[in-house]
C-alpha cells in the first residue's frame, strides 16, 4: 500500500507542533527508557521483525489451508453426488454460475467460493458414479492420475524448469479459447442428435486408425490443465512476494480448486474413452 493512502499521513494537523503537555509526556517516556538495562534493550533489538502473518499479508500457509478447505468441501459434495447421481446436473449449473461470479468479483467472497466447491463436488461425484458404474474402478484411477499430474507439475515448477512466460501464456489463451469453442460445438452436436456417439466428435475415430479423436483431444486438454496449474503457482508466488492482502489467499484457493476439478474431469473422460475402446 502506498504511503499516500494512509489517512494519518494525509492529515496536515498530525505533524504540527504539539502542546507542551505532550512534549513533557514524551520527555518522561524517554527518561523512563533511559533507565532500561542494557540487557532489556538488547532483547528489544533481538526480537524478529513482523512477518507476513503478523502484517496481514498472504502466505503460502494461508493458500494451502484455504485450498484444503475447498477440496474438503469438494470431497464432501462428491460423496453426496456419488450416492445421488441426479444431483450432478444441478451441481454443474450452480458451479458454473458461481465459478463465473467468483472469477469476475473484484473482492474474494469466502462464502461464494466454498459454495462453489460444494456444488462442484456434487457434479464430479455424480459424474464419477455414472462412469464408474460403466467402467468399474475408473474414478479411483482418475483421482490417482490427478494427484500424479499435480505432483509432477509442482515439482517442475519448484525446480524452475517450467514457468508461465508471457509467450507461453499467450499460446495458452489462444488454445483455451479454441478448446472452449470445440467443447461447446461438440456439446451441441450430441444434444441435438447430430452425432449418436455419446462422446460426440471425441468418440469418432481418427481417419485411417482405430484411435478416437477423444484420446488426442483429452491429452491436449490435460496439458492445458497442467499449464493452468503452472499459472496458478506463478500467481501465488507473485502474490506472496508482493505482499498482497491475506484475503486474496481465497482467490488463490479458488483458482487451484477450479483447475484441479477441470484436470480430474479431463482425466476421467480420457480414461472412459480408453476403456470403451478396449472393451470394443
Amino acid at each position: 500500500m502506498a504511503m499516500g493512502g494512509n489517512p494519518v499521513f494525509s492529515n496536515p494537523n498530525v505533524f504540527r507542533s504539539q502542546p507542551q503537555s505532550s512534549a513533557n509526556a514524551g520527555a518522561g517516556m524517554l527518561a523512563g527508557q533511559s533507565q532500561m538495562s542494557s540487557e532489556q534493550l538488547q532483547d528489544l533489538y533481538n526480537q524478529p521483525s513482523a512477518g507476513p502473518a503478523q502484517t496481514g499479508r498472504m502466505t503460502y500457509d494461508d493458500v494451502i489451508m484455504k485450498t484444503l478447505a475447498c477440496l474438503a468441501l469438494v470431497l464432501a459434495g462428491a460423496a453426496v453426488g456419488w450416492m445421488v447421481p441426479a444431483l450432478m446436473i444441478p451441481g454443474m449449473l450452480v458451479g458454473l454460475v458461481l465459478g463465473l461470479v467468483n472469477a469476475f468479483k473484484k473482492e474474494p467472497s469466502k462464502g461464494l467460493i466454498l459454495t462453489y466447491a460444494a456444488a462442484e463436488g456434487l457434479f464430479v461425484g455424480g459424474l464419477s458414479a455414472v462412469l464408474d458404474g460403466m467402467f468399474p474402478g475408473i474414478a479411483t484411477q482418475a483421482v490417482l492420475g490427478t494427484v500424479c499430474v499435480f505432483a509432477v507439475t509442482l515439482a517442475l515448477f519448484k525446480s524452475g524448469k517450467v514457468r508461465a512466460t508471457p509467450k507461453a501464456m499467450k499460446f495458452f489463451m489462444i488454445a483455451i479459447i479454441g478448446y472452449a469453442v470445440f467443447s461447446l460445438v461438440n456439446l451441441g452436436l450430441t444434444m441435438f442428435g447430430v452425432m449418436d456417439n455419446p462422446w460426440g466428435i471425441r468418440g469418432a475415430d481418427i481417419p485411417g486408425t482405430n484411435i478416437p479423436w477423444g484420446v488426442v483431444i483429452g491429452l491436449f486438454a490435460i496439458g492445458l490443465a497442467a499449464f493452468s496449474l503452472i499459472m496458478d503457482f506463478t500467481s501465488i508466488e507473485e502474490g506472496v512476494r508482493q505482499g498482497v492482502d491475506r484475503k486474496y489467499s481465497w482467490t488463490a484457493a479458488f483458482g487451484l480448486t477450479v483447475t484441479l476439478v477441470w484436470l480430474y474431469v479431463e482425466i476421467l473422460r480420457l480414461l472412459a474413452i480408453l476403456r470403451a475402446v478396449a472393451e470394443d
